[in-house]
């Protein structure tokens, strides 16, 4: 019994995660020239309020931003910026920043 309530945990818990569509770095490298303005070119930022993605974890990156893009996550520059991301681009974007180097 209890094996089959942590089993179900865990399927819940991994449908609640959000996508999970593995990204293509190439297509978020063309789609992250808006990001770059904060973020820099490769994801490092040179502005300590801005965060640097580079180097982060894929997952990370992509339920962040979907978060911002669906107001569970709120800020002023952040929200209008993914508002109009879809799941492709989040998962690109992801993809790209996880590529890069944090060096």
């Amino acid at each position: 019994m209890k094996k089959s309530i942590v089993v179900a945990t865990g399927i819940l818990a991994l449908l609640s995660a959000g996508p999970l569509v593995a990204g293509d770095a190439a297509a978020g490298k063309a789609k992250s020239a808006t990001c770059a303005a904060c973020h820099g070119p490769t994801g490092i930022s040179i502005n300590p309020m801005w965060p640097s993605l580079a180097g982060q974890q894929e997952v990370y990156l992509a339920k962040q931003m979907t978060a911002f893009r669906d107001g569970a996550r709120s800020d002023p520059m952040m929200g209008p910026m993914a508002a109009a991301l879809s799941d492709a681009d989040i998962a690109d974007l992801a993809a790209f920043y996880a590529a890069q180097s944090c060096k």
